[in-house]
């Protein structure tokens, strides 16, 4: 099984041991090393990793405040010297949870119990496949996950490394690009700016090249103008 990872840790002994244990026993592929949580994020915003081996205790932001920005795709693998924080890792995508210092043989238990993960990731994705489509879907926000019905969303505004969900009753921050949004929906759903992804059935009116919906003004760019406007028009009586 063929994976991308890259290590989060502040000591780079610890970095280094873990790089090399791998290599021994993975062909996985190192996508970089990072020595604290926001070198991680601002690698995680050009590169997309299937796993991160996570520090706990790292200054600015910890592991665990960085697992709560991760996509929820991602799985972890949290490293630390301490096992006071096994409970609370596992409220997000934690494959496993490697005390220092880590052996060979730690490693390896552990590759078997990711690459079993991914197997079981992939199964369920290809029965999802085949399945009908669902009118809700799950977000991770902070540590808690959220049921969110895609009738309820106004529009999706991408906002740098960040989206912000828009419902009539609430905002909520995502840490997923637009465009990964953008690949997971389906009509009612249309991209009518950079920046905005609207749901076409909450639009109250559209006037000079601009989408009221919710009581927010959104412009229409236009390289979406056309596909925008072709639907309306089959909507137009």
């Amino acid at each position: 099984m063929s994976l991308k990872y890259i290590i989060v840790d502040d000591e780079p002994n610890a970095v280094n041991l873990l790089e090399v244990l791998l290599s021994q026993v993975t062909d996985w592929q190192l996508l970089g090393k990072c020595y604290n949580g926001l070198e991680a994020l601002e690698m995680l915003k050009h590169q997309k990793a299937d796993l991160i081996f996570l520090d706990i205790n790292m200054p600015h932001l910890t592991g665990i405040e960085l697992a709560g920005l991760l996509p929820p795709e991602t799985k972890i693998v949290f490293t630390t010297a301490y096992s006071d924080y096994a409970a609370e890792s596992y409220t997000f995508q934690t494959v496993d949870y490697l005390l220092k210092p880590i052996t060979l043989k730690r490693v390896l238990a552990a590759k078997h119990k990711i690459e079993a993960a991914f197997a079981q990731t992939l199964t369920t994705a290809l029965k999802q496949e085949t399945a009908p489509e669902a009118n809700y879907f799950f977000i991770k926000s902070g540590k808690t996950i959220r049921n969110i019905l895609l009738d309820d969303v106004l529009y999706f505004e991408g906002e740098k490394e960040y989206v912000r969900l828009v419902t009539p009753t609430e905002q909520l921050l995502i840490y997923r690009r637009l465009k990964d949004i953008e690949e997971q929906l389906s009509q009612p759903f249309m991209r009518v700016h950079h920046s905005y992804i609207v749901n076409t059935r909450l639009i109250t009116k559209v006037q000079d090249n601009h989408i009221y919906i919710g009581g927010k003004q959104i412009p229409i760019s236009n390289k979406f103008r056309d596909d925008f406007m072709a639907l309306i028009k089959k909507r137009m009586f």
